[in-house]
């Protein structure tokens, strides 16, 4: 009998490490997975309409930020370099959002961010000037950090807007449904891959003792998520405006 025991717990051990190296994994890529059908979409459609660029830059922030927070309080490494590849992706997708937009302007006006022009944030014409904003808030929340390293109220505070930033992540794109009335253009997949893999990622961080930011903000994802999900089914079962004979919809696209 205890020589069974002995045997189990023998088997019980690598099995334990494997599945604890594939949610590891998991945890770093999969993140990015609902950006592929959307990306597909934007790149086969030739039109980035109905994907809010704005979820780039809360992603951008949100992952800058978690970045700069493990420097000051030590958290797992696949969370890090999730942020990191998380950070490659956004760049990927801001990358071919601004050739497909710029390609369809009929204006011929180019926008900068070097004009320091609010009206225009975050809608230039030019990847470069993304790149440049991006370095821009990096090099300078890095300095402040470096400055406050050693307050604990700070790097608290810091880690807290990295995972409340990334939980508004749905925001954008739920506002962008809200004005036009309808989810047209928008990865169905995408949105059911960030639910599944929110839900995933906020039992990790409670499974895993993750500080305390980020299973809360977790949460806070999932029902941005699943009302998301919502309006989707309301606006397919209730449309709020004619549907666009000129824009292809990508909203049930499959992976």
């Amino acid at each position: 009998m205890e020589h069974g025991l002995s045997s189990l717990k023998q088997f019980a051990l690598p099995v334990g490490q494997l599945a604890s190296w594939i949610a590891a994994v998991a945890m770093v890529f999969g993140g990015v997975v609902p950006y592929i059908p959307q990306y597909r979409d934007i790149k086969r459609t030739q039109n980035a309409e109905g994907f809010s660029i704005y979820v780039c830059l809360v992603l951008l922030v949100a992952n800058i930020l978690r970045v700069l927070f493990w420097f000051g309080r030590y958290f797992e490494p696949p969370l890090l370099l999730q942020s990191i590849i998380m950070i490659i992706t956004m760049l990927v997708m801001l990358k071919l959002c601004t050739a497909v937009r710029v390609a369809s302007e009929l204006s011929t006006r180019r926008r900068a961010f070097t004009d320091f022009d609010l009206q225009y944030f975050w809608l230039w014409s030019r990847f470069i000037d993304y790149i440049q904003c991006v370095l821009a808030f990096t090099v300078v929340a890095a300095y402040i950090t470096y400055l406050l390293i050693d307050s604990s109220l700070f790097v608290e505070t810091l880690g807290f807007f990295a995972v409340f930033t990334e939980a508004m992540l749905g925001t954008p794109q739920l506002y962008r449904n809200y004005e036009n009335k309808s989810t047209e253009g928008m990865s169905i997949t995408m949105v059911l891959m960030w639910a599944s893999g929110d839900t995933f990622k906020t039992a990790y961080f409670i499974l895993n003792q993750a500080p305390f930011q980020f299973w809360i903000c977790g949460l806070l994802q999932v029902c941005v998520d699943i009302t998301i999900l919502f309006q989707a089914y309301y606006y397919d079962r209730y449309p709020q405006k004619p549907s666009s004979h000129t824009v292809p919809s990508t909203s049930t696209k499959a992976l």
